[in-house]
């Protein structure tokens, strides 16, 4: 296969428009979460959601819900626990590993944070019909598909 030869039609392709909406939509999140007084990123944001949903996760459980290598997972969950939003505890069934949980300030803020994302949200689907929108999440479902199936097969 030669690539000099290959022609990609970036403007009329979905990746750039992914990559683009993905960047103004993390802009104007973190903007919202500072103009509120909310000193957490969208990753930190993520671990909050997870843990809210189900307190005490295994911190390996958490890496693959969160799709952060163990590593990545660890750096962000000691700003967490700096902050003192999160607290880990060793596992009793495996000594090194730990299960983590919300304080009660990491709970504070996650309730304080769902009305910014709730204003985030109400901008982004802004004149967007209920009908486009289910569109677009079928269409992403699908564009994860093709990737998880891909991974899959390997």
């Amino acid at each position: 296969m030669k690539s000099e030869n290959t022609i990609v039609d970036f403007e009329n392709s979905l990746g750039p428009w992914l990559g683009k909406t993905i960047k103004i939509v993390d802009y104007h999140l973190q903007e919202a979460m500072s103009e509120n007084g909310i000193d957490l990123s969208k990753e930190q944001m993520i671990i909050l959601k997870k843990l809210h949903d189900q307190d005490g996760l295994h911190q390996n459980d958490l890496a693959f819900l969160t799709l952060r290598d163990k590593s990545t997972l660890t750096r962000l969950l000691s700003k967490m626990e700096k902050k003192k939003y999160i607290l880990r505890k060793q596992c009793k069934e495996d000594k090194r590993a730990n299960n983590v949980y919300l304080t009660n300030l990491g709970k504070e803020i996650f309730i304080k944070t769902r009305p910014v994302i709730q204003q985030i949200l109400d901008t982004m689907q802004q004149n967007i019909s209920k009908k486009e929108k289910n569109q677009m999440i079928d269409t992403l479902k699908k564009i994860q598909f093709n990737f998880n199936s891909k991974v899959e097969s390997i």
